[in-house]
């Protein structure tokens, strides 16, 4: 049995693999290219990528503006598969990224880190390109629906449903990420149930994309019998050759242990799962790490008071410097254990969703 294939109103994958979006730099145009080119949904994470840029007398904000249009371009001169942009609605410069994607000509912007309730205002008449807002909750997906509905008579393209298992910042409390209560598998059924009302209110389709904590081909199929269209992955994506960071940032996924995987307080404000090493612990001990704020690129980040600025940590992690940062990684990040092709993965993900869809047939 092939992949079921992932429609997003006109736009269709053949592979129903959305990469995810891993900001600073880890996934950009060659990582999302080459996942677009097997047939998934590659995805060029928006957040700090001003930090990218070589050009010195380009500012912050101008830098974000000219280093993603850049990413964008490459992208699309690399592959004719769908490419999108993930954009954090915390980000500063929420907008200039917004509206830089979609002149662009970006197939989809997915949207997360707080509820994007504007986003439909950037797009203008004849814009074919797809908003799919990144949520953790059933409540979340009913605001943002009737919200789009209410003033831009719109719904969203898609969702993904973020779960606890997931790296990087977490939509959750602490309390909320080992509670059963909010375990992605009872997350997707009451997300499908809740867009399914606005589904059969309004004559359309809303695909449920389920995300965090999902690494083989069995666990595709899991979520697609639960009701999801597709799946989003990002921990599998950062142990590839194509990945955009460097080969010492991967490296440190497959050295994990399962004890390695942490959650941090985030300067951001929320909590986040990243790989422990020397950096964490000496912040978990008080040490400071004292820099002055060169970006101010999350709208929520205590910069003033925090004891390191997570963006310059996570900028050093993706060029390798692991001692001046620390790699964000889902919870299942000690399962890797090597750096494959992108090509590779996916068709290992394939042969593992034919054996599971094998294997659920026979049962039934």
């Amino acid at each position: 049995m092939t992949f079921p294939k992932l429609k997003i109103g006109d736009m269709v994958a053949d592979v129903p693999i959305i990469q995810g979006g891993m900001g600073i730099g880890v996934s950009l145009s060659r990582l999302a290219s080459s996942v677009a080119g097997e047939g998934g949904i590659g995805i060029i994470a928006t957040a700090g990528i001003g930090a990218l840029s070589t050009e010195r007398d380009e500012g912050y904000l101008e830098a974000s503006i000219t280093v993603l249009r850049d990413e964008i371009r490459k992208a699309k001169e690399a592959t004719k598969g769908i490419v999108g942009v993930n954009i954090m609605v915390a980000l500063t410069n929420f907008a200039d990224m917004v509206e830089t994607s979609i002149a662009e000509g970006i197939d989809l912007i997915l949207s997360g880190a707080g509820l994007p309730l504007d986003l439909p205002k950037y797009l203008s008449d004849g814009v074919k390109t797809k908003l799919v807002p990144i949520i953790s909750s059933a409540k979340a997906a009913r605001v943002i629906c009737k919200r789009w509905w209410s003033r831009y008579n719109r719904l969203p393209d898609a969702f993904v449903v973020e779960g606890p298992m997931a790296g990087g910042h977490l939509g959750f409390s602490s309390e909320q990420i080992d509670d059963p209560e909010f375990a992605l598998e009872k997350i997707i059924p009451e997300v499908v149930q809740a867009v399914g009302d606005f589904e059969k209110e309004h004559g359309v389709e809303i695909p449920v994309i389920a995300a965090g904590g999902i690494f083989t081909g069995e666990d595709i199929l899991k979520y697609l019998e639960l009701g999801a269209a597709g799946v989003q992955m990002g921990t599998r994506f950062v142990a590839t050759d194509e990945c955009d960071a460097d080969d010492r940032f991967k490296q440190c996924y497959v050295n994990a242990k399962p004890e390695d995987l942490v959650i941090i307080k985030s300067p951001v404000g929320m909590p986040g799962r990243a790989i422990k090493n020397d950096f964490i612990v000496s912040v978990e001990e008080g040490q400071r790490k004292p820099f002055k704020c060169p970006y101010h690129c999350i709208t929520s980040c205590n910069c003033t008071d925090s004891p390191y600025c997570i963006a310059l940590a996570l900028a050093n992690a993706k060029r390798g410097n692991l001692k001046g940062g620390f790699a964000f990684a889902g919870k299942n990040a000690y399962r890797v254990d090597r750096i494959v092709p992108v090509k590779e993965l996916i068709a290992s993900l394939q042969e593992e969703y034919d054996r599971a869809s094998g294997n659920s047939v026979a049962k039934s």
